[in-house]
């Protein structure tokens, strides 16, 4: 009776009939173990939530996103905090050849391309509370022309890996804020900008947090066409250079790059933090840098971990697109994206859920 109780705020968007169904499902779901199917949802609803009813409630056409929205409102929206805009794909593994939207998609905990469903969420992040809430959830359907410009993407990648170094010879500037934007970038945006349509006049959003496979420059145009900042990853050996500080030479353009980065010898005007941590030390850095890639500059934060014991060094590079935002800003807000599930560990096996934690 709680959890009807806490839907009751969905209606009229959600029927009294749906209410019922609903109260079941969710019931089911905190309770039950394991993949999530309509066959397992009820027989972990009890009286009231047979296989036919979960089925009518599926086979219905809801307006999720509105009522993700209006349940967030109601329940969980309180307008003195700070909220995170952040993007992430879940991929399921699946069997068989007659699921919709059934493709071959990298699986993260299993570190390959696997016959899987992709599904793309938007959540809310409660900087304060450190929870996300999810308010719009697509399934990744790949048109022809998405795969044809992957595979030629690789291609791509290929001919420039047996291609001379150096610029072509003949090749112009171009503005590196016009950008061709792929078909996922174009999914993505037009999901961000409903969104956004969505929370004007009631929530106002600065950040976009995205994970590394969006750490480029067409991501980032991407974002900034939606009036957002990204946070991000880089490459662990993004080749970036410093602002040039030296004086105008008197001739030609103005220097703009300076030295490129050593990730071993990482200069000490840039040291903002060190940590120590049992046998780890972890130097933090912050500084406005610029890639070739990139249209301008970033603000770039690089942990630096050190292991005392073993003298062993990994380190990370996380940027943002907004110049005076704080490297523990940027560092915290990023953690909080990846360590919030935004879908939630339900959909994943067993071996996955272990694997997740």
């Amino acid at each position: 009776m709680n959890i009807l109780a806490l839907l009751q705020d969905t209606y009229p968007t959600l029927s009294r009939k749906n209410l019922r169904r609903l109260s079941r499902i969710v019931k089911a779901l905190l309770a039950m173990t394991g993949r999530v199917t309509m066959l397992g949802l009820s027989r972990w609803a009890g009286k009231g939530g047979s296989y036919r009813t979960v089925q009518r409630f599926f086979g219905e056409q809801i307006p999720w996103v509105q009522l993700y929205w209006q349940f967030f409102v109601a329940q969980l929206y309180q307008s003195e905090r700070e909220y995170l805009l952040g993007g992430d794909e879940c991929v399921v593994t699946k069997s068989g050849k007659k699921t919709y939207g059934l493709d071959h998609f990298f699986s993260g905990l299993l570190s390959k391309v696997v016959p899987s469903i992709a599904i793309f969420a938007l959540s809310l992040i409660d900087v304060e509370e450190r929870r996300s809430y999810p308010i719009r959830v697509e399934q990744v359907i790949r048109s022809e022309a998405e795969k044809a410009a992957a595979k030629a993407k690789k291609q791509q990648k290929k001919a420039k890996q047996k291609a001379k170094p150096g610029r072509p010879k003949g090749s112009k500037n171009r503005d590196k804020t016009q950008v061709e934007l792929t078909p996922e970038l174009q999914r993505i945006q037009t999901m961000v900008k409903r969104q956004l349509a969505i929370f004007q006049g009631v929530l106002s959003i600065t950040y976009l947090v995205l994970d590394g496979h969006f750490g480029n420059n067409n991501a980032l145009q991407m974002v900034r066409q939606c009036g957002l900042h990204l946070i991000s990853k880089l490459r662990c050996d993004a080749a970036l250079h410093f602002v040039y500080q030296g004086s105008y030479a008197g001739k030609g353009p103005h220097k703009k790059y300076g030295d490129k980065i050593n990730y071993d010898k990482l200069p000490d005007k840039y040291l903002v933090e060190t940590r120590l941590d049992k046998q780890i030390e972890t130097r933090i850095y912050q500084a406005q840098m610029l890639h070739h890639d990139f249209a301008q500059r970033l603000n770039v934060v690089i942990l630096h971990k050190t292991n005392t014991l073993t003298g062993a060094c990994a380190h990370l590079i996380l940027f943002s697109s907004d110049l005076e935002l704080s490297y523990n800003k940027i560092i915290d807000y990023y953690r909080l994206s990846r360590c919030q599930t935004i879908l939630g560990p339900r959909g994943l096996d067993e071996h996955q859920r272990s694997a997740a934690h």
